[in-house]
């Protein structure tokens, strides 16, 4: 089992086997396109998918309608709404939003980062302004589920692995959905969450790899899917599974599906990924303790973006 953010690590050790022929027709017959795209490397499928990894936003229904939380602005006039700001899985999330890209469609390495120019310092102007608000809160060190649970707090950003958590705390009010749009230069942007997958992969060097491919394709079968949903609660991904109603209408497979196909973008595996993590954060920080400002947001976003294009040896 394996997250496909590592895929190219381990297909460059030469460690993963190539589904073809059936197989790979039944792994591309069984899960949607964006899926499979995240386990495919130069036309060759290396996985069997059998969830999505993804997040989402959970909120209190007794503050917010279904309406409210499609907008992020309508949800800050009405509640307290926590997101995971210096945290640089998340906070790519709006620069995503008004058109910025990693490594083109996320494989084209040689294309670098593209989070600045004048598109980048505007979402850095809006994120200054979104610190300031006074219904936002960042979510740091678990702060935005204790906030949850004692009730200064109607909305979080997080994964399926916290349901439990809220659903505990918040009960029948727990809401979930797909990530909201916020407000840019008088433009409704959509904020979009990294997404990949996990998926059983088959060792290259094994014996036997007739049978390994077959254990693969049950153990991300809809059978094994169905168990995992029910023993453990990782959402399914198989689209047979998917239109069962009695998985479908789950509000919690909803979301992260419905984020995965609609509010996301496929996180890229490319090796140059690594150097993208602290200048996102440190922008996050530097926004939280004040260093980056109106006055120099431009600069400091052109100074993020040059940070994620370089592999920090001068």
């Amino acid at each position: 089992m394996f997250a496909n953010d590592t895929l190219t690590t381990l297909t460059d050790a030469g460690a993963l086997a190539k589904f073809g022929g059936k197989y790979a027709d039944e792994i591309r017959a069984t899960n949607s396109e964006n899926l499979v795209d995240s386990l495919t490397l130069d036309d060759y499928v290396y996985g069997v998918p059998f969830t999505t990894n993804t997040w989402f936003m959970y909120y209190d229904k007794s503050v917010f309608t279904e309406e409210d939380v499609k907008s992020l602005d309508a949800m800050l006039e009405k509640g307290v709404v926590s997101f995971p700001f210096t945290n640089s899985w998340y906070l790519p999330a709006f620069y995503f939003g008004n058109g910025c890209t990693l490594f083109g469609d996320g494989t084209q390495e040689e294309l670098g980062a593209n989070f600045g120019g004048e598109a980048g310092a505007e979402v850095t102007d809006y994120l200054i302004d979104l610190y300031n608000n006074p219904n936002f809160v960042v979510d740091a060190d678990g702060s935005g589920m204790a906030g949850l649970r004692d009730g200064s707090i109607n909305a979080i950003f997080t994964g399926s692995w916290d349901a439990a958590s809220i659903q505990e705390i918040l009960g029948d009010n727990m809401g979930v959905a797909a990530l909201p749009t916020y407000t840019l230069n008088g433009e409704q942007k959509q904020m979009y969450a990294y997404a990949g997958s996990k998926a059983i992969g088959v060792n290259s060097n094994t014996e036997y790899p007739v049978q390994a491919v077959e254990l693969a394709i049950y153990l991300g079968s809809a059978e094994a899917q169905q168990l995992h949903y029910e023993l453990r609660n990782v959402i399914p991904c198989n689209t047979t599974l998917l239109a069962d109603p009695a998985i479908a209408e789950d509000p919690l497979v909803a979301a992260q599906n419905d984020t995965f196909d609609r509010t996301s973008v496929l996180q890229p595996f490319v090796a140059a990924m690594s150097n993208c993590w602290t200048p996102v954060e440190n922008m996050g920080k530097g926004i939280r303790n004040g260093t980056i400002t109106h006055d120099n947001a431009a600069e400091q976003t052109e100074a993020m973006n040059d940070a994620m294009n370089s592999d920090g040896i001068s």
